[in-house]
Formats: C-alpha cells, structure tokens, sequence
C-alpha cells in the first residue's frame, strides 16, 4: 500500500474548469500537491468533467457521494470556495459545506468546512489565507541565478509564498482508523464551491503540517565529485529546502588559529562539504544533485532518526544540536561598555549563525554591485554583521565559534565557546592594543559609495573608522547618494565619527576627480559618455574645472586608485590642482606611477580609500591616516587640512610610524651644501603579521629589515645619504612587501605607506625628471587629441553650456595648455630645450 493514495472522483465529476470561470487555469489530471498525489478528473485539459460541483443558492445541485472502501489515518481534501459574502460584511467562519465520513457498521462523522479556516474564497485576497488549510503551491525559493530584470531586487529576498492557484488542501485526521471508510459525503451550504480531489493518507503523520528547518552537512565522498565546482541542487517533496551553500574548506581549528583572525577566511568554491537546512515531514524523500545528476537519495525520518544516511558516493548528516535564541553583547575591555563592530558566529562545520536582521549568505554570495544588504560584509568565506555592541538571535547548543573584529586598533577575537540549554545572555570582549586618536591620528576612508548616511555610521563605527567620505556620483543612468546630500558633514552622537556625502565626478578617458567638502553640487557629476555618463553624452568639463569648482568652495581635490583612469591626471598634477593622490591596491604600477611624480617634483600627500561598492569591502580596508596636532580639535575641516598638508600615512592593517631626524611625514628638512647624512626611524605594528618594512628613497628601497616567519612589530633606525633634493618614505606589508592579501573582494594587499618627507639640499625644496616631464606631456597631448577628434560636441550655438565661456573648445583646452606651459617653465629653468 502507498503511503498516499489518491481516490479517484471521475464516478463523481460533474463540471470541468469553465466551472470555475475565467481566467482560471487550474491544476487537473495526475498532481503532486505539497508531494501528495491527487487524482484530479481525467488525465485531458479539464475541458470534460473534472471536479464535483456545487452551484450554491443559485443552483439545484444537491449532496455527492463518494464511494471509498478502504482504511485510512488521514483524509486530504483539494476543494476551492468560488462566491463568498465576507466582502458584504458576513462574519467569516461560515459553513460553505460539510463533509459526511460513513464507516462500515453506520457510524459517521461530520466535518465542516469554513471559510478561512478550511478554505477561502478564490481569487484570495492578500491576507485572507485560510488558518487551517495550504493552498496548492507550496512555499519555495525564487530561481537562484537568474530571473527576469524587474524581480532583480524582489531576489534578495530569496522565498515565494505558496499563494495557491485554485485549491486550498485541509486535513482530517480519523479517530477511527481501523475501521473502514464506506463513503464520504459532500453536503453544500449554500455557497459555489468544489472539491477537486481526495487523499487517503496510511501514515502516522499529520500530512499538512509545517516543520521548522534542520541543518544537513552533505559530503561528497568521491574526489571527482567533490571538487566539482560548486553546483549542489536538493530537493524535498513534503517540506521546504533553502539553497544549499558551501561549508569551509578548512577545519575548525584552522580557522581559530589563523593570523586573519576577524578577517575572512579563503572561499570554498568547491562542491563539498556543504550544508542545507531542510524543514520537512517524516516522510519526506530528499535528493541530492551535483551539476544536475543524482548523487544521493533518503528518507528524511531515517536521516532524523540515525543522524546520517549515505551511500558510495555521498554523506547525509543531521548537524542540528537545538538552538538557544541569545542576547549578545560586545564590550569594549577598557570601558567595559558596548562597542560598535562586527561579528560572525558559526557552529564547528562552519554553519553560519548570524544575528536577526542579517544575513548567513550576503545576496546568496553572489555579487552585491549596489545592492542594500542591511549592514552585511563577506569577507572571502565568511560573513559579517555591524551591530552597535549588541544583537540578539539563534545561536547552535553546544560548541559555537565566534569571529568579533572592528578595524585595525583592536585585538580581534576568535574563539570557541559553549551555548548551554536555557543560556539566554553572551558577553564577547574586544581589547584596544593602540589608540592612535590618542596619538592624534585620525583615520578616514576617501572613497565610498552606495551606503547611506546612517549605514555609512553605523558601518564606521564598526571598523573604529573617524570619516568616511560618501561621494554621490554617475554610471550611466545611474545616479547615486543624491538624497544623502545635504552639503555639510554629520557626526556621531560621541562626535568621534563625521560621513560627509560629497561627489566622485567621472570620465572614462580622462580619468576620476574625489571632490571632498563639497558645500554645493559641482556638475554634471560626469561627462563624456559610458561608461560614467549617459549613453550618447558629449564632452562638457573636464576634471581640471571639477577641480577648480571644489577648491573655489574650500573643499580637497583627491586623485582616486591613481593613475587610471590615465588621462588628465598628469594635467592635474602639473597645475597644482591635485591636493593627494589615492592608493586603491598594493601594485606595483601605482607605487611607480607615483614615485614618478614625486620624483618629478611634485609634492603629492597620499592616502587610503576602498572605493566600497559591494559587500565584499569593508569599509576602511585601506584607510588614510591624518595627523592633527593637539591644539586643534578633529573636525572635518582639520582633517582634510592635514591630508593637503601630507601628514598621512595608508593603512591596509598596520600602524607606521616614520621621521627623519626627528621630522615627520609632510615635513620638509633642509641639509646646506652637498647634503649629507640622515636619521630614519620606522616602527610597524599590526594586528596582521609582517615580514617587511622598507625605507624608500626616491621610487628606491634604501633600508629594510626582513621577518621571514612574519612579525607583529618591525623596527629599523638607518643613516641614509642624501647627495641632492630629495624625498623618503616608509612601507611594510608581507612577503617583500607586495603580497599576503585580504579576503575582500580585490584581494588587497596588508600594507602600510606613508607620505613623504621631503629633503631639501642647499634651498628650497626642488626636483625635477626628464622622464617624468616628458610622460606628462604625452598624457596632455593624448588627452587633447581626445577631446578634439573622439568625443561629442554640440554644434556652436545650438546648447548653452553650464559655463560662461564664450568658446567651449577652448574652456576644454584651456587646463591641458596651461599644463604643458608649466611643464615648459620647469624645463625652462633647467635649460632644457622643449
């Protein structure tokens, strides 16, 4: 006997779907119902006799009875309710029809069906769904990768409510199952309505109800099946199943001891180990598919009762231990008091945990270009949350792993802890090991986009992060901060905190301009087409005049992830209109790009931003440091004012500290004569380990000290010759400096750099390179020939620009010409020919 059976009606039917009316289309023939079996008419389109009937107060039709002869725990019942008096002020609850259970030997029982409870009216409005009935598509999950573009944000939210087409099914469990049915009878109430099919169920189960979901780890036993690329599909008949998702490819105590700690840990891409978590009833079967070919196949009640079923190629495991729903609180050692940050909790699989109101997966791990994940990072495998100090949700019994970090100054904290039945309360410390405002340094992200301002706080404070810069700004069509504009700087409650939303204004050739401290909008935000302006854009500005506009209001112009886009920048640089230069990644070709500069003679300050557009980057993963002396307070003005001033260092994890004879970065020394001797003296520490901290001088490594098994302090004092106009700076990072990288989703480097100490030798400060001189003219030409043969003009006089210039390929120009003549000055003063 089937553990389901469904009865056949088609002695009973009297109607087919035009019953119902239009536009219904309903579900008829052999159907699989929340992965019961229903005989619903014959096996055609429902055009011929498909259900039992009833007209209501209209009609005549009277009592159906349908025959049964058998034995059964349980009757499901697949009915529909076609005309309701709810809407006309009927109280719900109304008999619309009662079911008549004859058993052999003349004993009966009456069930009645009532709407909203037993069914509800087709179409159902939303809300009104029944109370103890489903409707016949059951809940499920919206297509994983792919989907139509208006639903592109409804996919976040990952599940579809079982709404139901036309049926709703309600259960009956018989308190005489040993005895056997005779009949059933339907008896209508007055009201349209019909039944569909009919279900004996034989097992001891209530076939309707729901279960709450149980996490399953999945092991691919063969090789060649588990280092398939990720593609596991599971399914469930009677229940509900979410996507199944990576686990760790390392242990438990690997990721305790690991030197990220707080950081990330190396993505599993692979398709094993895995888990899912499964919500089903007893006899429910569930399948495991890995790139659409069955790998495995069992009974849910057998894998709850044994703990793991598996076969030759694969394991099924029951990992759910119970759950404790806890109060969580992160203080900070010192103060004792709560602490903004973020945390991640998973069980010893690697199961994610993570608070209510966020996310075990960030976006199903796909990509979170401009997308609102709710204060959500992921950091290579795992995923973090921004809390204020506290949150509260489910956490596993038994053996947990905590992951707690917020920025650089603070010791994160990985650990094993135990969650006890009845446990309610955890407390989590966080140690400060440096506080660098106390040494008045002040830290600050130079490029974020997409959060709003509140987010931007909250996710600052978690990273004890002191500005962040939100700049508004243009891809294509689209436009975005624009409603966090408001033109000045807001702050934290403790003031310890300032976001300022101002712009990145964009060009695809000639390169992108930070535009700090903006009091009023300088437009248009990007010019020139795709990708940054719209699709058919011509050439309205450049960036020297973006330029011009931000520092005729105060603000800081800043050349972000330097030197591409490669276009106007050596424009910028030669006219004195870059106030710093941005690092975006630890490479070579932006260390060179700028040394040249430098070495060109340019004083160009550097400093630290993340360019955050995806949840895959903390903000503040590299951040600019800026020293403010103690007689001035930190405000937003002091600190930019420090940036122009080139007492920055970048961080990417570490703390340097640099001087030179006593002098520190953004200074300048002067040595008379021929130069001479200088004092250097770097320390680097760091929550990360180091292997190299390195003196440059002039694009050079002069002095270095080596940790081949990685450090936590480095620490070098040299004598370095200065024969000439010089300049000098310190780094450290991994590796020969260029290496050992962040789990975010550039792979950045753990680095740290500072800006430079210039060394003036017999006058004022001064350098200049040929090689230098004559790359920027290149660039110029380059970016003129761009301007005047390959983006779009107006013809004159057909559109009134935003500016008052008279000649418009002129107000163009005009920054490029001044460029070159600078440079030519500078060669001048050398005597060199140009």
């Amino acid at each position: 006997m089937n553990d389901y059976e469904p009865l056949d009606l088609s002695s009973c039917t009297n109607c087919g779907v035009e019953f119902a009316g239009d536009p219904a289309q309903p579900l008829v023939g052999t159907q699989s119902l929340h992965g019961l079996p229903f005989q619903i008419g014959a096996c055609g389109d429902g055009r011929e006799s498909c259900w039992i009937g009833f007209h209501g107060e209209s009609g005549t039709t009277g009592p159906v009875t349908v025959p049964v002869g058998q034995k059964a725990r349980t009757l499901i019942f697949a009915h529909a309710l076609l005309e309701s008096k709810v809407y006309e002020g009927e109280n719900i609850g109304a008999v619309v029809a009662e079911y008549v259970v004859s058993f052999k030997g003349g004993e009966s029982v009456r069930i009645s069906v009532r709407e909203r409870f037993e069914v509800s009216v087709w179409p159902t409005l939303w809300g009104q769904w029944p109370f103890h009935a489903m409707p016949d598509v059951r809940d499920g999950l919206i297509s994983r990768y792919e989907g139509p573009f208006d639903a592109s944000g409804r996919r976040q939210a990952e599940v579809e409510q079982g709404r139901g087409g036309l049926y709703y099914l309600t259960a009956w469990k018989n308190p005489h199952s040993s005895r056997e049915i005779e009949t059933i009878t339907i008896e209508p109430a007055g009201r349209k309505f019909l039944v569909a099919g009919i279900t004996l169920g034989h097992l001891e189960e209530d076939p309707l109800r729901k279960f709450p979901n149980r996490e399953v780890q999945i092991h691919l036993t063969r090789e060649e099946d588990a280092e398939r690329p990720f593609g596991l599909e599971v399914e469930v008949d009677r229940g509900t199943v979410t996507f199944p998702h990576a686990l760790p490819g390392e242990n438990a105590d690997s990721f305790v001891n690991r030197d990220f700690k707080g950081w990330g840990q190396e993505s599993n891409l692979k398709s094993s180990p895995a888990y899912v978590e499964i919500g089903a009833r007893p006899s429910a079967e569930v399948i495991v598919k890995n790139h659409g070919e069955e790998i495995v196949r069992a009974n849910w009640d057998e894998i709850q009762k044994k703990g793991s079923v598996s076969n030759d190629r694969a394991r099924i495991e029951l990992v759910d231990r119970g759950r404790n729903w806890v109060h969580v609180k992160v203080v900070d050692d010192e103060t004792d008091k709560p602490v903004p940050c973020r945390v991640h909790f998973r069980s010893p699989e690697g199961i994610p945990y993570q608070p209510h109101g966020h996310h075990n997966q960030v976006n199903r791990d796909l990509n979170s270009w401009h997308q609102d994940v709710g204060g959500d990072l992921k950091l290579g495998q795992v995923s973090y949350a921004y809390i204020d100090g506290t949150c509260q949700g489910w956490l596993p019994r038994g053996e947990i792993i905590a992951d707690v970090a917020r920025g650089f100054e603070y010791q994160p904290f990985t650990g094993r802890l135990h969650i006890e039945p009845g446990q309610r309360e955890l407390t989590l410390r966080l140690k400060r090991w440096v506080h660098m405002n106390q040494r008045r340094w002040f830290s600050g992200d130079s490029h974020v986009h997409f959060l709003g301002t509140q987010g931007a706080h909250r996710e600052a404070q978690g990273e004890d992060l002191n500005v962040v810069n939100l700049l508004q700004s243009q891809w294509g069509h689209l436009f975005t901060n624009s409603e966090d504009w408001i033109g000045k700087p807001t702050f934290s409650d403790d003031g310890n905190t300032i976001v300022y939303c101002s712009q990145e204004n964009r060009q695809h050739i000639l390169g992108h301009l930070t535009l700090l401290g903006l009091k009023e909008p300088v437009m248009p935000w990007c010019s020139d087409g795709p990708g940054e302006a719209e699709l058919g854009g011509h050439m309205e500005i450049t960036m020297s005049r973006w330029a011009d506009a931000c520092h005729a209001q105060g603000g800081t112009v800043i050349i972000p992830h330097i030197p591409n886009p490669n276009g106007e920048p050596a424009t910028l640089i030669a006219t004195g209109r870059a106030d710093a230069v941005e690092f975006l990644i630890q490479d070579p070709y932006n260390h060179n790009e700028y040394y040249r500069y430098l070495n060109g003679g340019y004083r160009l300050p550097l400093v630290g931003g993340t360019d955050k557009m995806t949840s895959d980057v903390p903000v503040g993963l590299y951040r600019t440091y800026a020293y403010i002396p103690d007689d001035q307070p930190f405000t937003y003005d002091n600190w930019t004012r420090a940036v122009c001033e080139g007492r920055t260092f970048l961080s990417g994890g570490a703390m340097i500290d640099f001087t030179v004879n006593g002098a520190r970065v953004g200074d300048t020394i002067s040595l008379s004569g021929n130069g001479g001797t200088v004092e250097v003296e770097a320390t680097a520490e760091s929550i990360f380990p180091m292997n190299t901290l390195q003196i440059i001088q002039e694009g050079n490594v002069v002095a270095s000290v080596e940790e081949a098994h990685g450090a936590r302090k480095l620490h070098l004092k040299e004598k370095i010759q200065v024969t000439g106009h010089s300049w000098l700076a310190a780094r450290c990072g991994g590796p020969g400096y260029f290496s050992t990288s962040h789990f975010d989703g550039w792979r950045r480097n753990m680095c740290a750099h500072t800006s430079p100490v210039y060394i003036a030798v017999g006058g004022d400060w001064w350098m200049f390179s040929q090689e230098t001189s004559n790359y920027m003219l290149t660039l110029i030409n380059g970016s003129l020939e761009h301007i005047r043969h390959m983006t779009a003009h107006h013809e004159p006089g057909t559109v009134t620009h935003h500016h008052h210039h008279h000649d418009h390929q002129e107000f163009l120009e005009e920054p490029f010409n001044q460029a070159a003549a600078a440079i030519h000055q500078r060669m001048h003063q050398l005597g060199i020919p140009h």
